[in-house]
């Protein structure tokens, strides 16, 4: 039984964090004071995990091997929101649209948000699926290194190398898509689409802040939408709907208007020592976003923002 460590982006950083690989499926180890077990990139995978306690077992026994876990983790996947298994298990709300066709999801959508595509069209942006070159990876890069801030918070991909955002955005190429927005031949915004069996999984969404006039984020979400309805899945995601114990924010706002809704799956949190035992009973695996009330959440959010626009002004000013 072999440990290899692989390097991973965690937490805004590239490290590298342990691996086992389990009849095929690969389960990285992240985290410092709880060591939390997970499968690789579960958010891209296609199916769910077949047999959860096989797996699980197979586990322990590399922990016996010396692999430091104290948890392992793993959601179900839509269309499956029942629970299935008796395992530890809280609640996930994964951001989500219902497919059908590109007209009803427009239908359905608010009138400043179809005014808000219409717009984009009309200041010059231009949607269009585009493959990974260096050329595309270039323009990648410019996006990132726009401004360290997004968001009132330290944006994590600022200052990334090329090779690391090119190999990045090859992952998967063999079932993703990355949609493009450009003005003439600046790239202004893009998407990167995931294809997991039944789900479309939006996986990244980056624009220039200079160029949100031009409303490219609306526009690339139209567009992910279209090719989807083509592709006849089932569902399109967008990361979770929330994050912890968070209210309301301004990405919420953002997928609402644009069809997301909030679908509800199982996330299941196993023990797999004393810690992870301890842990999963006082619900400290929830994070301090998931355990603080939600009016402190958004006391924090306010004062991060306040204190990055701050770091902000000041490097501009030297």
């Amino acid at each position: 039984m072999s440990i290899t460590y692989v390097e991973r982006f965690d937490n805004g950083h590239w490290i590298k964090v342990p691996s086992v690989d389990i009849d095929g499926i690969t389960t990285v180890v992240t985290g410092s004071w709880l060591k939390r077990a997970a499968i690789d990139a579960e958010e891209c995978g296609e199916t769910e995990l077949p047999e959860p306690q096989t797996y699980i077992d197979r586990l322990q026994k590399y922990r016996a091997h010396g692999l430091v876990a104290d948890m392992f983790t793993f959601a179900q996947k839509l269309p499956c929101t029942d629970r299935k298994y008796s395992y530890p298990m809280e609640r996930e709300g994964v951001a989500a649209i219902r497919m059908t066709t590109f007209s009803k999801w427009w239908d359905r959508l608010p009138q400043v948000s179809r005014k808000n595509v219409r717009r984009a069209a009309k200041r010059g942006v231009e949607i269009c699926v585009k493959s990974v070159d260096d050329d595309l990876v270039r323009g990648i890069v410019d996006i990132n290194n726009e401004t360290p801030i997004r968001q009132g918070k330290q944006f994590t991909h600022y200052g990334e190398r090329f090779d690391r955002v090119k190999t990045d955005f090859l992952a998967f190429s063999h079932r993703s898509d990355v949609i493009c927005a450009y003005v003439g031949r600046e790239l202004v915004g893009l998407t990167k689409i995931i294809y997991c069996g039944e789900v479309a999984a939006i996986m990244k969404l980056q624009t220039k802040v200079s160029q949100a006039d031009r409303r490219p984020a609306n526009a690339l979400i139209a567009g992910a939408i279209e090719h989807c309805s083509e592709k006849r899945v089932s569902f399109v995601t967008y990361g979770l709907y929330r994050y912890g114990n968070q209210s309301w924010t301004s990405l919420m706002e953002f997928k609402a208007r644009h069809g997301f809704e909030e679908i509800v799956v199982p996330r299941y949190f196993v023990p797999l020592s004393v810690k992870g035992i301890v842990t999963s009973r006082l619900k400290l695996h929830r994070g301090i976003v998931g355990i603080l009330p939600s009016g402190v959440v958004q006391v924090g959010r306010t004062l991060r923002s306040r204190w990055t626009s701050g770091l902000l002004a000041g490097v501009a000013q030297r």
